[in-house]
Parts: structure tokens; sequence; C-alpha cells
């Protein structure tokens, strides 16, 4: 809500102004806002996977607690995503921004002081929530707000600072976590206040607002199908690895699939649907949205476990295995660029199936370093995870492209928000089922040494443990996660293989990417 000498300074609608609704003096606040907002959840989600091993140790939470932490975001980000870009269009980009921004920020509040892992996972998902409105609206409005002569340089600035947040986010919460003990975890969200109200702030005090494009349906009905699909999914793919609930996942795995039927009847009889079911009848279309799955499933599966791995299993410090993400940031921040432009000369094709199989090399090395027990992190992780931001380089822009260039101009809106909301689905999945396989696998590896004493997988060792059980321990954690990478470089394969088949190897004669450093 506006205050009275706000709305006196800022006019509710301003006028066209060489073809944006903003004045040249203010863009500048429109980009910093943006900027930060991004923040708010690269900040989020990086550092999480850090903070997990912490978290489970202060609040008590269980693995399917720490699966749940991360997904409930995940889900209603994932759902919701597309129907939060209508609200923009609907409502104005400037309001629903700033509306997302609020209720990420009130989430992350309460997040900050949750007593429990249920309260936490409760609000995480009410993070999601402000965070599908605020994410497709952080370039939205940079986009109305600059000319396009200057929108390239806008949308790269912000793309530089939004890859810089990553990188350096998981680095500077790692030396946090290392300095002040498990208990900090809670600043990793009470940060998001100060950053969340400075954004708010300039969007309302310096920026006007804009008038609303289109009165676009939000289909909150394709949503909410959307949610109980992937929520049930997950549910039952997570049960699998919680005692006493595995009786629960068939059904929910089965419900998951009837609800995901369900949603797709409805979406192709909605006159303004929240996903555009025709554009996948486009084979290059569809299979970049099937290669985008399997890597950014590969991708979230390594992210989550491997820091669970190496802070629970080996010991390492927080400060240490912060580093594991600036490898994958710092190479995509440098080479999204040239690989872009190398796509737009030779097609997409080779650089995606390239970039996948590199990929896959690099998780097939992380699977045989940990199922030889070489516990080296400066010269083996490291280099693996360097190996693997390299390819995740060569994937990300001429992903973009090939999404962008296989439908028509007018799609190209659609088509990039059913692309993002795929990566994060494909994320969702893995967190949820890779779990279960590591905690299966884990429990078999331990097999005469599970005894009371000995932690779940990825949960810190309790004082006191035997040293021939803490070393079976140690060597169950390293099989269950062999076994994740295993799988998810196969993935990467196959990603390979589908992106060589079914997109284009032709040079484009223009270039319709879209940089999106957060997937």
């Amino acid at each position: 809500m506006h205050s009275p000498s706000e709305a006196a300074a800022v006019p509710l609608t301003s006028p066209v102004t060489n073809g944006t609704f903003c004045p040249q003096s203010k863009r500048r606040f429109v980009l910093i806002a943006a900027v930060l907002a991004s923040a708010l959840g690269f900040i989020d989600g990086s550092i999480l996977a850090i903070a997990t091993p912490a978290i489970r140790v202060n609040l008590g939470a269980s693995l399917a607690e720490a699966q749940w932490i991360s997904n409930a975001y995940a889900l209603t980000l994932s759902a919701l995503i597309l129907a939060g870009g209508a609200a923009g269009d609907r409502f104005g980009l400037r309001r629903a921004f700033v509306a997302g921004i609020a209720l990420f920020i009130v989430a992350s509040l309460a997040c900050a002081l949750a007593p429990n892992a249920v309260v936490l996972i409760a609000f995480r998902a009410v993070q999601g929530i402000g965070a599908a409105i605020m994410v497709p609206g952080s370039l939205a409005i940079i986009a109305k707000a600059y000319p396009k002569k200057e929108r390239g340089r806008a949308i790269g600035i912000w793309a530089a600072a939004s890859a810089l947040t990553t990188a350096l986010g998981p680095v500077l919460g790692g030396f946090v976590l290392s300095a002040f003990g498990d208990g900090i975890w809670r600043a990793i969200f009470a940060i998001n206040l100060p950053l969340g109200l400075i954004s708010i702030y300039l969007l309302l005090a310096k920026v006007p607002a804009d008038a609303p494009t289109e009165k676009r349906s939000l289909d909150l009905g394709g949503a909410g199908l959307a949610t109980l699909a992937f929520g049930a999914l997950a549910y039952g793919l997570t049960s699998m690895s919680a005692s006493g609930e595995g009786h629960m996942a068939g059904p929910s795995i089965a419900a998951g699939v009837v609800l995901l039927a369900v949603f797709i009847v409805f979406e192709l009889r909605q006159r303004e649907p929240m996903i555009d079911l025709s554009l996948f009848r486009v084979g290059a279309f569809a299979g970049a949205n099937v290669a985008t799955f399997f890597l950014y499933f590969a991708l979230s599966a390594n992210l989550f476990y491997l820091p669970m791995l190496l802070i629970a299993g080996w010991g390492l410090s927080t400060a240490e295995v912060g580093f594991i993400f600036l490898p994958l940031s710092a190479s995509i921040a440098l080479l999204s660029g040239p690989v872009g432009q190398l796509s737009d000369r030779i097609g997409p094709r080779f650089p995606i199936a390239c970039g996948s199989l590199v990929v896959a090399f690099a998780f097939a090395g992380l699977a045989l370093l940990t199922h030889a027990g070489i516990h080296n992190f400066w010269t083996g992780t490291f280099p693996l995870m360097a190996l693997m931001g390299l390819g995740m380089a060569l994937v990300v822009s001429p992903l973009s492209t090939a999404i962008m260039t296989a439908v028509e101009d007018k799609d190209t809106g659609a088509a990039s928000g059913i692309n993002n909301a795929v990566s994060r689905i494909g994320g969702l999945i893995a967190v949820a089922a890779m779990g279960s396989l590591a905690a299966w696998v884990y429990a078999n590896a331990l097999d005469g040494n599970a005894t009371p004493g000995v932690p779940g997988f990825g949960e810190p060792a309790t004082a006191g443990l035997a040293p021939a059980v803490d070393a079976a321990r140690l060597a169950a954690s390293d099989t269950a996660f062999s076994v994740v990478s295993s799988v998810t470089a196969l993935l990467c394969l196959l990603a390979a293989v589908i992106a060589w088949t079914t997109i284009s190897g032709e040079r484009l004669p223009w270039s319709r990417r879209v940089e999106n450093p957060q997937g």
C-alpha cells in the first residue's frame, strides 16, 4: 500500500517515454531493484545447500524433512511461475513485482524464526509463491523500462550481477557458517529483509507505475492442479526415504500421475492456458525441454547432495564446501556470451550435445571418485566441479537459443516461461527421487553396522561413534552418493543424445537468445 506522499510523488501510471513506461532518469532504480530482488533468490537457493547439514543439526530434521525444506520452495515456484508471469501483464509489472518481493521477504523472516522443520517447510512454500511472482518480474520490468537500443546492456548488467551473486553467495555463506556455528543459518533468510525493503522502496518511491498490458487469465485452476500433481509426485518419491511413511510412496506417486493427466486435459480445454501444450508438437522445442529436464535434474541432485556428503560425511568445513558453486557461476558468466555467438554461427545442437557430454563426464568422475573412497577435495572434487561448470556454460546459452528459435516470434515468451518451469520441475523431482535412492543405498551398504547410534545419510556423525562404525558410515555415504552421480551421469548422456537427434544443427541467421542465469 502506498503512503499519501508516495502516491503524490509517483503517478499511478506514467506516460510512455521513448517506447517505455519509465523516464531515463528513473531507469537505474529499476535495474538496481531488479538486481537486488534477483539476489534474494540466488543467495537463498545456493547457500541453502551448504547450510542444510547445519539446519538438520539445529532443528533435528530428518533426511525427508531436509528434502522438503528444498522442495517446498521448488514446488510452489515451479508450479506457479507461469501464473506469476501473467500477473505482471494483468496487474502491471511494478505492482506485481513489489507484491512478490514483499511476500518473499515476509516468508523469509518467518523462515529465520522457524522453531522446527515443519514450520520452516511451510514458510518455504510461501517463499516459493512470492518467488513465482518475483522471478519473472525481475527481467520483465527491465525489458519494459528500457528502450530496445538500451535493453541488451541493461540485461547484461543484470545477468552479470546475478552471476556474481550466485558465485560469491555460497563462498561467503560458507565462511559465515564456519565462523559462527550451526545456528547462524537463520541469517541466510534474515538477510533477505534489508535487500527486499531496499528494492521495494526504490520501486515505490523512485519508479513510476506501468499500465497493465493485457487482461490475461491467471489460470489459477491449472496452477492448483500443477501444484497438487507435482506435490504428490514429490511426496511419494520422498516417502521412500522416510521411515514409517514408505507405504505412502506408491499411492502418492499414482495420485500424482493421475493429477498430471487431469492437468494436461484441463490445459487443453482452457481458452488461455497456463502452458500452451501445442508448442510440444514442435520436435525441436520438445527435445530441448526434455534435455533441459534431464540436465537440471542431474545438476540439482548433485548440488544438493554433494555438500551434504562433503560436510556431514567427509567432515569438511562449510567454508571449503562453499567453493564448489564457484566454477559453475564463473563459467556461465564468462563463457555464455562467446558460446552464444558460436551457437549463432553453427547452430545450438553441437554446443548443447557437447556440453551435456562434458557434464556427464564430470558426474561420472564424481561417481568413480566417491566409489573409490578418495576424499581429495581440491585435487579431486573441485576440478570435476570445474569441468561440470564448463559443460553447463556450453549448454545454457545455446539451450535458450534452441528454445526461442524453435517457435514463432509470438510464442517466444511462453516458450521461455515453459523452459524455466521445466528446469525447476527437474530439480524438484531430482531432490525427491535421488534422496530416496541415496537413503536406500546407504542403508543397504551399512548392512550389519546399522546400529541405533549410526546417523542417516547426510546427517553429521554423533560424538563418540566407534571408529569401525564411523568408517562404515563414511563408506556407505560414499557409495550412496556414487550411485546418485552415476544415475545423473547417464541422464546427461541421454540429454546429449536427445539434443543431437532433435535440435537443429543449422546456422542461425539471427539470435533470439534470452540469458537466464536462474536456470
